[in-house]
């Protein structure tokens, strides 16, 4: 993709994940339509990267009506679209029958059917050399325990990432999902709840998950993991899952430590 001038809709926007993506893309001279649930945090976001290359959307993905006419919004704002990056989510950890009927309908609807609505909103306006990258987990590819819907809900979009690339492949349009582990963000804000396993492997940063969206788009790419090693990881577990219950207790606690090391080091920089 030639990022000069192209336009990258992206959910999730205003933290995280979401804004170290919007910062990559302004960087290489992209503009940005930034999508997230908080007005006032958007306008700041997009004070910072500059009111010529950042236009605030403020949008709950689970409104369905919203997200059909987003990329349209886009498209007349800023001219074209050329990119979208599905990055809201949400998830509410635990056992399942822990979880209420609304909780687990909210991981659903955030996580897998808002994606699939908004590139189909979006099918109507990207153009060949276009792309759709959704964000999924490395949690879709091996279950985790006490994460059961959010396991579905990547699991899924990672299905459908696939399926739709097939699709829309002769369009001259990609689709990719980029899969992480573990990223330093808001997303572990309740330690106790997140397993320990989640922990076993390396942690990622905002920025190293930003920079897997740029080369998926960049090398069409079709599945990023990130750590790669990790990916391995959870790909021999899921084809193999006597082994992955063999190692799971290897991995537990391996994945204790280093929470407790994370969770020291938030303790010193709070």
């Amino acid at each position: 993709m030639d990022w000069k001038d192209s336009v990258a809709l992206i959910t999730g926007a205003s933290s995280g994940i979401g804004l170290a993506v919007a910062r990559a893309v302004v960087a290489r001279g992209g503009r940005v339509a930034l999508v997230a649930r908080s007005k006032d945090t958007l306008e700041r976001v997009s004070r910072e990267l500059g009111r010529e290359r950042a236009e605030s959307f403020p949008l709950d993905v689970t409104d369905r009506a919203g997200l059909a006419a987003l990329p349209g919004r886009v498209a007349e704002r800023f001219g074209r679209l050329d990119l979208v990056v599905n990055n809201a989510g949400v998830n509410y950890r635990g056992r399942l029958h822990e979880r209420t009927p609304a909780e687990i309908v909210g991981i659903l609807d955030t996580n897998l059917i808002a994606p699939i609505l908004l590139a189909r909103a979006a099918l109507d306006h990207l153009h060949r050399g276009g792309a759709i990258v959704n964000l999924a987990s490395l949690a879709g590819k091996v279950p985790l325990p006490d994460e059961a819907t959010y396991c579905a809900s990547k699991a899924g979009l990672r299905a459908f990432s696939r399926a739709l690339a097939v699709e829309v492949e002769e369009r001259g349009i990609h689709v990719a999902s980029v899969n992480p582990g573990p990223v330093d963000t808001g997303f572990f804000a309740d330690l106790s709840t997140v397993p320990d396993i989640v922990f076993s492997q390396p942690m990622s940063s905002a920025e190293d998950i930003a920079a897997a969206v740029i080369r998926a788009v960049d090398t069409r790419a079709f599945d990023v993991d990130v750590p790669a090693a990790s990916g391995k990881l959870a790909t021999l577990g899921y084809l193999s899952p006597s082994l992955l219950a063999a190692f799971r207790p290897v991995l537990a606690r391996r994945g204790a430590k280093n929470k407790a090391l994370f969770a020291a080091k938030r303790r010193a920089g709070s």
